[in-house]
């Protein structure tokens, strides 16, 4: 089994092939803790979480790190309108978002380092570039990376140095300080009083990080000099990944990563996310309007990463009636009964498995792996009734396995009130009775509970509408 995986850095599908046998290293840019994230970041985090399970999947051990930007230009002013510290202000945003992975079924990195608790490695790494006569401190005590000094600046985005927008290679575009360029970006940024009392003492002075200098200095300390993967959405392209290459390969002139890896924005009723249009969304707002968290997460990776996703509320309402279907299919396997059909589901089995790897195996092709599930899904339902127990456990064990990669398959049963379970006996005993009418008039009010009811031949079942 080949796994080809698109490279940003080459622009082509390459055979994956990590620096060490079996073990895979990654970093996947997190967010930055000033507010709650919106879906767009979501679709970012459901991608490399998708990455990462299929990596274990196909027997890669991963040490799998995320970053948390808790200093930065947002930060420091919204901390300062609020009243409260950086660190205060901060932590509540990443408790926030470590709710969100947990609702969206994302398995947790290994580690998530904060800015704010690596500025030594920050600080060593400007300290080497400056040596290096890569980087200049200013006039004002700021220190800007020269960007004409790295000869291979602009080679992720593919960009000509030379062709470079005046001021588009910082976060900020606003910023003000004595460069020698205004192509050259901020490694640091020496104290204002609009800093207020967010800075740090260093050998480099008074002030507090750049924000590209966290990623590089932060992703070399826990995954190495060289790593195998790098992702995040295209916008982080440039300047951001461009400027974590130029300082990394600068700082150490080895390779930086080996893989890029970039998701493509995510569109709303077909339209940029914006306040101003009324259609941004974070993940509490989806989730207010009743949507289970598992159709969220269907429906940020079921389009290709590298194509642009277009969320809607038809498209979640569509994504929750397909995972209705696998979690119907789920329950049917517990009330098989039938003589058995070892041929057929071994058969069905492997081909499913075939063309789910195929797919994945192929730039993570996940719309042609939930083709083949669902495919699969199709042909057992037609011979459920032939099926025994023994068919059913294996038919269970091929589908948990599956989860492992996409995370929404298996959910643990819900369990229903006490008063719940009286009305659903009530009407179980009103319909042996063949009183009709009282039965439906406790299926309606069941309906109006949110407990829909379905009568099969081993059974009433219940699930929530």
């Amino acid at each position: 089994m080949v796994f080809k995986i698109f490279n940003t850095m080459s622009r082509t599908k390459e055979e994956f092939k990590p620096l060490k046998d079996k073990e895979v290293t990654m970093y996947i840019c997190g967010p930055t803790v000033y507010d709650y994230p919106h879906i767009g970041n979501y679709r970012a985090y459901v991608f490399g979480d998708l990455l990462a399970r299929y990596l274990k999947y196909l027997g890669y051990k991963i040490k799998f790190v995320q970053n948390l930007t808790d200093v930065d230009d947002k930060t420091i002013k919204n901390s300062q309108k609020e009243g409260v510290s950086l660190k205060e202000y901060t932590e509540k945003y990443i408790k926030a978002f470590f709710e969100d992975l947990k609702t969206l079924n994302i398995l947790p990195a290994d580690v998530y380092p904060k800015a704010t608790e690596h500025i030594p490695e920050m600080v060593a790494m400007v300290k080497t570039l400056m040596d290096k006569g890569l980087a200049y401190k200013s006039k004002d005590g700021c220190i800007y990376y020269s960007i004409s000094k790295f000869k291979d600046y602009g080679k992720l985005a593919h960009l000509n140095p030379e062709q470079l927008k005046e001021g588009a290679s910082g976060r900020v575009l606003s910023d003000e300080y004595d460069k020698e360029s205004a192509r050259d970006f901020a490694l640091w940024k020496a104290w204002t009083p609009e800093d207020g009392d967010v800075f740090w003492e260093t050998e480099l002075g008074k002030g507090r990080p750049g924000w590209h200098i966290e990623c590089s200095a932060m992703s070399m300390k826990y995954l190495g000099e060289t790593f195998d993967i790098h992702g995040g959405g295209v916008d982080l392209i440039f300047p951001h990944h461009q400027n974590e290459i130029a300082q990394a390969e600068g700082a150490t002139g080895k390779l930086f990563v080996k893989y890029w890896v970039h998701n493509e924005w995510l569109l709303v009723e077909g339209q940029k996310m914006s306040k101003s249009l009324g259609n941004f969304y974070t993940l509490r707002d989806i989730l207010d309007k009743g949507y289970h968290p598992l159709a969220i997460r269907y429906l940020l990776m079921s389009t290709h990463y590298r194509q642009q996703l277009n969320f809607t509320f038809k498209g979640l309402e569509a994504a929750k009636s397909s995972l209705q279907r696998i979690w119907d299919f789920m329950q049917k396997l517990d009330e098989v009964n039938g003589k058995g059909d070892a041929e057929l589901v071994d058969k069905a089995i492997n081909k499913a498995k075939k063309d789910f790897d195929d797919a994945l195996n192929d730039d993570l092709e996940i719309s042609k792996a939930l083709a083949a599930v669902f495919e699969f899904i199709k042909e057992i339902n037609i011979a459920i009734n032939t099926l025994n127990k023994d068919d059913a456990a294996k038919i269970k064990e091929f589908m948990t396995d599956l989860d492992k990669v996409l995370g929404f398959i298996v959910v643990k049963k819900e369990k229903i009130s006490e008063d719940i379970q009286k009305l659903v006996d009530e009407r179980e005993a009103a319909r042996k009775a063949k009183d009709f009418k009282k039965a439906d008039e406790i299926r309606d009010k069941l309906k109006d509970m949110g407990i829909v009811l379905e009568d099969t031949p081993q059974g009433v079942r219940w699930k929530k509408a």
